[in-house]
């Protein structure tokens, strides 16, 4: 009789302590967790070097350092892949990457070469420097030229190796019956779009 009254009484404490202090959100937390990437919807997403952008406005230190990460970090993807650590979209993807990066610092540069370039016209029209003084900078707006046009037909085609990859993807899951029509017709359009921007 004293254990099913003491048991009573325990039983009335717990639900009179749960009435007290009722949660105001259920699976909210007194402290909330920091987010795992600060700001993120604060910062838009921007294409980097696109022509317009001056020398202050790219982080040229910032790219090399992200295109040197990605180019390391393509090293051990063949034993990855092959060990079932990463499946193949996830190697493809990160190649893109690779080939992205490099297109984006090589617009960078060009930009800064565009700069470099003016400012020595400038000089040169105020007699500032020699003739002879801006050469240096013509070649290396030249070069730039040259890389950025390579990096960009680069980029070009892997984009359209990626979506003819896609769409062979898709059809071999619709065939086993994880895709549907709309995801090849969605994948053969974007293949079709990447090859009509090429030409």
């Amino acid at each position: 009789m004293w254990r099913v009254l003491a048991l009573l009484v325990t039983i009335n404490l717990i639900a009179f302590a749960g009435n007290q202090s009722p949660d105001p959100e259920p699976g909210s937390f007194d402290i909330e967790p920091p987010l795992l990437i600060p700001n993120r919807d604060k910062q838009p997403l921007e294409e980097s070097g696109s022509p317009n952008d001056s020398p202050r406005d790219v982080d040229l230190a910032k790219l090399e350092k992200q295109f040197e990460r990605a180019k390391r970090n393509l090293a051990g993807l063949d034993k990855l892949l092959k060990i079932g650590a990463l499946s193949k979209l996830e190697v493809e993807q990160r190649n893109l990457r690779v080939v992205h990066l490099e297109f984006e610092l090589a617009n960078a540069r060009l930009v800064v070469a565009k700069e470099q370039m003016l400012q020595k016209d400038k000089q040169l029209g105020s007699g500032e420097i020699a003739k002879t003084e801006v050469t240096p900078a013509e070649n290396n707006l030249a070069l730039a030229i040259e890389t950025a046009h390579a990096a960009s037909t680069k980029r070009e085609q892997a984009d359209i190796d990626a979506a003819e990859a896609n769409v062979h993807r898709q059809e071999k899951l619709y065939v086993l019956g994880s895709a549907r029509k709309s995801d090849i017709a969605r994948a053969e359009q974007k293949l079709a779009e990447l090859r009509a921007q090429k030409n």
